[in-house]
């Protein structure tokens, strides 16, 4: 039993060491000759005029959140649908609850008027 730990924690380890490792080894052998021009914001060669912050509604950062679970769903029954001849029925039952779920989410989303371009 414990020869079977001994695995997960070199694997732990280096799961650790690498990405540091990686990290340091960068942050050590870059070339850092810091300017102003350097630290200055860059949008589109232009200087800036005025203030750069804009703000936008919410309602576009929902819509565009409600289209990435839309979006996600197909990616997740894409492979069902590929397999579907040789799943057993109760796969067919989770498939629906997921759709039934989603649809929920659609239903409530439309209702609160997140789906409103306005």
């Amino acid at each position: 039993m414990q020869n079977e730990f001994i695995f997960v924690g070199i694997l732990t380890i280096c799961a650790i060491l690498l990405p540091v490792g990686g990290m340091g080894m960068s942050w050590m052998l870059r070339p850092h000759k810091p300017n102003k021009l350097k630290q200055t914001t860059y949008e589109c060669g232009l200087e800036t005029v005025g203030e750069t912050w804009a703000q936008f509604k919410v309602s576009y950062y929902i819509y565009a959140l409600i289209f990435v679970v839309f979006d996600v769903e197909a990616v997740f029954l894409f492979p069902w649908a590929v397999a579907y001849n040789k799943l057993p029925l109760y796969a067919l039952a989770e498939v629906l609850i997921f759709v039934l779920i989603l649809l929920f989410a659609l239903v409530y989303a439309w209702r609160k008027g997140a789906l409103e371009w306005i």
